[in-house]
């Protein structure tokens, strides 16, 4: 699966993504909170940064073009200044916002947050000011919207719907866009508001509310994941969906299919500094992968990753795919996850190497690991971003070494080796030499220790051959596992 999430990554296209919902403006006070005030007990900030972003559907717009799509945004802003920052933002980011009208009834919605740091900590929010109307549009804004909206239908790949219940996504305009979505062979995600009435969102591909959300919109709480399961179903059947993906925050994805399977989709531990965004980066990149072909539990498995990184962020930012690389290329939390065959290990270094990362290769026996081994291989991975650890199979350790070696099996071995922090990838190969291996894999460099001459070192010419190197590593003097074994024996 992980291979399959790292080529579905690199393989998201610049899809042309219809976004509908609430149009915001996220404004950041940054400052430093050094006191209480005299005039009333609350923390004194003193600002010293000011910082405006995309917010609500338009951060979702944010987050689709740090992916790759194509986005064209439609929504409602007032008659002001704010208005047109937001637009000003959206120009930089040429994201499409012929669809976003303006009213004179309503302000541009901003969420104004102010974010304090104290003692070299860090920063935490402390207070969100909201500046809003809620109330339904009047009719010809909404028909201004309608009619913009099914222009755009026929230019896009997929629909998706930000709702924050903000007047912009009414009953009718959703209906609209579910039917013209329909006949034109589109999928339609929503992400669904905070109320109990979910009517609205009858007809569309999927839906993926919050744990609260869902919960609400049922009339129980949902706790178990089993319960949220069982939510998510229950979602699924009453809004005719496809799908139904309820976020659960550190306890991942629950996901309903309308062919019957039930997951639970968990994620890896993170530092949370702040879960704003995360639902809208699960939506952004969900649509994103489905737009470009992938099964919905591929999807969501990616989004849940992505939703991941958002939270190890500040306030709403972007995700981009480099990054949803690295992390997918960074997980082998145990060990033998890190332990390949030759096919998916060239296809593991491609993707390396599209990140612009660097190869080291080294090899041996490893059988014994000792102070020595360990020292090697932290410098062997010094020598690059990351490093491949050829290690023989039994016939050859024995064909090299002689009779009783090697005292660890092959197995065994790679285990050790690949519990190591400095190892990323461990192999067994069974020729006599790596030269094979090293023909396949291409290292940037290959390392070997300094008891060895260039000349000596397998693969030295072809590895320079096109621009490759060599280096020599230090080894620790008076440990070996020759010498480890002759005091045992002794």
């Amino acid at each position: 699966m992980l291979t399959e999430l790292v080529e579905l990554t690199q393989n998201l296209g610049q899809p042309r993504v219809l976004l509908v919902g609430d149009v915001m403006l996220d404004r950041y006070i940054w400052g430093n909170v050094e006191r209480i005030s005299q005039e009333a007990p609350v923390m004194l900030l003193r600002a010293d940064k000011r910082e405006e972003r995309l917010g609500g559907a338009s951060s979702v717009a944010t987050m689709l073009r740090a992916l790759g799509a194509r986005v064209a945004l439609a929504g409602v802003v007032g008659v002001d200044a704010d208005a047109g920052r937001i637009r000003a933002l959206l120009d930089d980011l040429c994201i499409d916002h012929e669809g976003v009208v303006e009213t004179d009834d309503r302000p541009t919605t901003v969420k104004e947050r102010y974010i304090g740091r104290a003692q070299q900590k860090h920063p935490q929010q402390m207070l969100r000011v909201d500046y809003e109307q809620r109330a339904t549009l009047p009719v010809h804004i909404e028909d201004r919207l309608r009619s913009v909206i099914l222009q755009q239908l026929r230019k896009s790949d997929i629909v998706l719907i930000s709702d924050y219940d903000k007047g912009v996504c009414t009953p009718s305009l959703m209906t609209t866009i579910i039917a013209g979505a329909k006949a034109c062979g589109l999928r339609v995600l929503a992400d669904p508001y905070l109320g109990r009435d979910y009517r609205k969102y009858h007809g569309c591909s999927a839906v993926t509310p919050n744990r609260l959300e869902a919960g609400l919109a049922l009339g129980r709480n949902l706790q178990s994941i089993g319960e949220l399961i069982q939510g998510a179903e229950q979602l699924r059947e009453q809004l005719d969906l496809e799908a139904a993906i309820v976020t659960m925050d550190k306890d991942g994805i629950a996901f309903a299919h309308r062919d019957g399977r039930r997951l639970h989709i968990p994620t890896r531990p993170r530092q949370v500094y702040d879960i704003t965004g995360a639902g809208d980066m699960v939506l952004s990149v969900l649509g994103m992968a489905l737009a470009a072909g992938a099964d919905y539990e591929a999807a969501i498995r990616l989004a849940n990753v992505a939703g991941g990184l958002e939270v190890e962020k500040i306030g709403v930012a972007v995700v981009t795919r480099d990054e949803i690389l690295r992390d997918l290329l960074g997980q082998h939390p145990a060990g033998a996850n890190k332990i390949f065959e030759r096919p998916a290990l060239v296809r593991e270094l491609e993707h390396r190497r599209r990140l612009g990362q660097r190869i080291a290769f080294t090899n041996g026996c490893f059988d014994l690991l000792h102070a020595g081994h360990v020292e090697y291989l932290q410098e062997a991975r010094r020598q690059a971003d990351v490093l491949v650890v050829a290690i023989n199979a039994d016939t050859t350790v024995r064909s090299l070494k002689g009779f009783g070696r090697p005292v660890n099996p092959v197995q065994q071995r790679a285990q050790v080796l690949a519990a190591l922090e400095a190892v990323d990838y461990v192999i067994v190969f069974d020729e006599p030499t790596p030269m094979e291996l090293i023909k396949a894999l291409r290292p940037d460099v290959l390392v070997k220790g300094a008891d060895y001459r260039k000349h000596e070192v397998v693969g030295a010419d072809f590895v320079e051959s096109y621009g490759g190197q060599v280096y020599l590593a230090p080894l620790r003097e008076g440990v070996s596992t020759s010498e480890i074994l002759r005091r045992l024996a002794g």
